[in-house]
């Protein structure tokens, strides 16, 4: 390992000493990338990350004076790489940077995908504000270049976040235009019924029973094989013993569809909500 970073360091300093001298602008540029591009991979080698991260802006500043754009951004996204190991601030700067060269460059599909990495550290790093910015960008992007099924990850990436910060109606309103969509799409038509139980279950989280019964009656309408589905049918079910305050029937019925279709995470912190939401209700019944 100790190798590795004395390696390093001489290719770094030999490119340096290239990009400090006489010669010509162009060749000693080249020059120095090649050299830069041994010394990262040395520091690399060495899991010296923010060593590695550092000389590959060096290339990428060089690549830049070539006028070598997608190289520079390439180096960018490999700083970002080798920052993500060690520091997720140095990784979203250098990921910014690759964003900024692609999408001057036109290349919206790779500047999405970048958009799309920064948004999940920023969800890492608990900064939810700027996790959704992200990832709406990144769902812009992929819509440039027609990539439908991206964007729509993308798109539910943000609703499910945004349910998580108890932003309901933004979430219903993703959930309802990615099914809307995926309804004329036959790869993405099967998962038309998973984007309306995931509306379904933010209206219920709102608490809104006629809200809940309009909801439904405008899922079927939408896509008339819902109202014979599982998830239809407990949706259905949840309205009902929600209008009529019956917590035990409501646990039996998220028992049940769970025992068949097993419900993840998400779910089930919501219709936890749900649940105690519906026991508070209870509860101020009895006391008045």
């Amino acid at each position: 390992m100790g190798d590795h970073i004395k390696k390093g360091e001489e290719f770094e300093k030999k490119a340096e000493k290239k990009i400090s001298g006489w010669g010509l602008l162009g060749s000693k540029y080249e020059d120095a990338s090649d050299l830069l591009t041994q010394s990262a991979n040395q520091f690399k080698l060495a899991k010296s990350w923010d060593k590695a991260g550092s000389v590959f802006i060096k290339l990428s500043n060089c690549h830049l004076k070539l006028n070598s754009r997608h190289e520079a951004a390439t180096a960018y996204v490999d700083a970002a790489n080798c920052y993500k190991k060690t520091s997720t601030k140095g990784a979203i700067s250098c990921y910014l940077q690759a964003v900024d060269i692609y999408v001057d460059m036109g290349r919206y599909s790779m500047a999405a995908k970048y958009c799309k990495e920064i948004g999940e550290l920023y969800e890492l790093e608990q900064n939810i504000d700027k996790a959704i910015l992200y990832f709406e960008k990144a769902a812009d992007y992929f819509e440039f270049q027609e990539s439908s099924s991206l964007a729509n990850k993308c798109k539910l990436k943000v609703a499910e976040i945004s349910a998580q910060l108890e932003q309901y109606q933004k979430a219903i309103q993703i959930y309802e235009d990615v099914a809307r969509q995926s309804l004329n799409n036959n790869l993405l038509k099967y998962g038309v019924r998973g984007h309306l139980l995931n509306a379904g279950i933010c209206q219920l989280c709102r608490g809104d029973v006629v809200a809940i019964t309009n909801a439904l009656e405008q899922y079927e309408n939408l896509d008339p094989t819902f109202s014979r589905t599982r998830e239809y049918n407990f949706l259905s079910d949840l309205a009902t013993a929600i209008d009529e305050e019956d917590v035990p029937e409501l646990t039996s019925i998220i028992k049940e569809f769970d025992s068949i279709s097993k419900l993840d995470s998400w779910k089930v912190a919501l219709l936890l909500k749900v649940k105690n939401a519906l026991k508070a209700r209870e509860l101020e019944d009895d006391l008045t």
